[in-house]
C-alpha cells in the first residue's frame, strides 16, 4: 500500500515517465531499467542486494563478485546524480522528488518543504516528514527486529574513487549508451630485414610503415623488396604505456561495458565509428588518429615528435626526456584531449612525448579533482577540449607539472575536415 503522499500509482508512473522523457538519464537504457527495477522493489517492500542488481539489471551471471567489481555502485551512484540533475534543470519546483538515499539501493519520495508562512492554514496541520518512502511496507521492514542486520549486509560502501571519477562528464560520455569501449594502445610496428641467406638479421622500425598492411602495400609497389624484408607480425610498446594503462583500465572496467583492447597497428577504420575510443600511448604512435586530431587541434607536432607547436602563439614546446643521463632532471610534455565522434561516440586521447608525459596525462584523466580543475581553467567544453602540460621529472618519473595550454576543440570541424 502507498503511504499518504497524495500520489497514486498512475501518478508515480507519470512522474517516472517525465524523468525518462526529459533525457536526463542519458542515452543508455540501463539507467531506465535500473530506475524501474528499484521502483518495483520498493513497491514490493524490499531493498535488493548488490548481487541482485548486478544479475537482474546489468546482466551479470552467478560468478559476479561484489567485492571485486564496483559496477553496481557506479550505476546507482550515477543514477542518483542524474535524478538530481533532472530536478535541478527540468522540474525544480516539483512537489515530490524520486530520490536514492546515499549508501542504499532504494528509491524514496522526498516531499518538497512546505512554505506555510505565505498563508495561514485554515486548520492546524501536523508536521510531515520530508523523506517519505514510496511504500509503507518498506518502512515496516526496516523497523523489524532484524532490520539492522539485513540493512547492513546489503548496504553498499561509500562511492569509491573510480565511481567518483566516472561522474565526470568526459567519462560519462562513455557510459551513457550501449556502444562498446575500445582501448587503443599506441605501439610501433617492426619487421625483419633479411640477410643473403634469407634469415632475419635485424629488426627494423620505419615511421612510414606502421602495420602489416603498410608493408604489404610497399611490396605491391616494389615486389623485389620481399627478398629483403619480412612481416614478423610484431610490434613493441613503451613501458610508460603499460603503466598508464594500469591507471585507466580500472576506470573502463568500472563502466560495466564491454571493453576491447587493440594495438594501433591493428586498428581498423570501422573501429573509429563503432566504439568509444580511448587512446593510450606516445604522440608519435597516434598513426590513424594523428591527422584526425591535429588537423583541428590548436597544436601540431614539430620537426620531431619531441616537439609540440602552438599554432596561435607560434610557440614551440620541447621535451628533453629523451636526452638526460641517469639521475638528471628533464622536461616532458603531456597531452590529454577529448571530443565527440560523428557516430555519437567519444574520443579520449591520453598521450605524451615520452613516458613521464604519458603517465602524467593518465594521472589527470584518472583524477576527478584534476579533471575539475581543467573544467574551471576557462570556458572550454568539458567533453570537447585539449590540454597540454609541461612535466618535470627524473629517471622517467614525473614529479610536477604545469598547464601550458588549454583550449576547446570544435568536433564539427574535425569531422568536416575528415571527409
Amino acid at each position: 500500500m502507498m503511504p499518504d503522499t497524495h500520489l497514486s500509482q498512475p501518478d508515480l508512473q507519470t512522474l517516472k515517465q517525465r524523468i525518462i522523457d526529459s533525457g536526463a538519464l542519458g542515452r543508455s537504457p540501463v539507467y531506465v531499467r535500473l530506475l524501474e527495477y528499484l521502483l518495483d522493489c520498493a513497491r514490493n517492500g524490499r531493498q535488493p542486494k548488490e548481487f541482485e542488481v548486478a544479475v537482474d539489471v546489468l546482466g551479470r551471471d552467478s560468478s559476479f563478485d561484489v567485492t571485486r567489481d564496483s559496477v553496481v555502485r557506479v550505476y546507482v551512484h550515477q543514477l542518483r546524480k542524474r535524478l538530481e540533475t533532472y530536478y535541478n534543470r527540468h522540474d525544480p519546483d516539483a512537489q515530490y522528488r524520486l530520490v536514492i538515499p546515499r549508501g542504499q539501493y532504494i528509491v524514496t519520495l522526498e516531499a518538497r518543504a512546505s512554505h506555510q508562512t505565505d498563508a495561514a492554514p485554515a486548520e492546524p496541520r501536523h508536521p510531515r516528514h520530508r523523506l517519505i518512502p514510496i511504500l509503507l511496507g518498506l518502512t515496516v521492514l526496516l523497523l523489524g527486529g532484524n532490520a539492522w542486520q539485513w540493512w547492513a549486509s546489503s548496504r553498499p560502501g561509500p562511492p569509491d574513487p573510480l565511481s567518483a571519477t566516472l561522474t565526470h562528464p568526459m567519462w560519462q560520455q562513455l557510459t551513457d549508451d550501449e556502444l562498446p569501449i575500445l582501448l587503443v594502445m599506441g605501439d610501433y610496428y617492426i619487421f625483419g630485414e633479411l640477410d643473403e641467406e634469407g634469415r632475419i638479421s635485424r629488426m627494423v622500425r620505419d615511421f612510414f610503415i606502421n602495420s602489416s598492411e603498410d608493408l604489404t602495400r610497399l611490396f605491391m609497389q616494389d615486389s623485389s623488396l620481399q627478398a629483403y624484408f619480412r612481416d614478423l607480425d610484431m610490434s613493441y610498446m613503451p613501458e610508460g604505456s603499460a603503466e598508464a594503462m594500469l591507471q585507466i583500465a580500472p576506470i573502463l572496467r568500472a563502466t560495466g561495458k564491454p571493453v576491447r583492447v587493440t594495438m594501433m597497428s591493428r586498428l581498423q577504420t570501422a573501429d573509429l565509428r563503432n566504439n568509444h575510443i580511448v587512446y593510450i600511448g606516445y604522440i608519435s604512435a597516434l598513426d590513424k588518429l594523428n591527422n584526425l586530431y591535429f588537423q583541428t587541434s590548436g597544436l601540431l607536432p614539430g620537426q620531431t615528435f619531441d616537439e609540440i607547436y602552438n599554432k596561435q602563439d607560434q610557440q614551440l614546446y620541447t621535451s628533453t626526456a629523451g636526452l638526460p643521463q641517469q639521475g638528471q632532471p628533464f622536461r616532458d610534455l603531456a597531452l590529454m584531449a577529448t571530443w565527440p565522434g560523428a557516430n555519437q561516440n567519444q574520443f579520449v586521447l591520453i598521450t605524451g612525448t615520452r613516458d613521464a608525459g604519458l603517465m602524467h596525462a593518465a594521472d589527470v584523466a584518472a583524477d576527478l579533482d584534476q579533471l575539475r580543475k581543467l573544467d574551471h581553467a576557462d570556458d572550454s567544453d568539458v567533453v570537447s577540449h585539449e590540454a597540454l602540460f609541461e612535466v618535470y621529472g627524473i629517471d622517467r618519473m614525473n614529479f610536477e607539472a604545469t598547464l601550458l595550454y588549454h583550449q576547446p576543440l570544435n568536433p564539427a570541424l574535425i569531422w568536416a575536415n575528415s571527409h
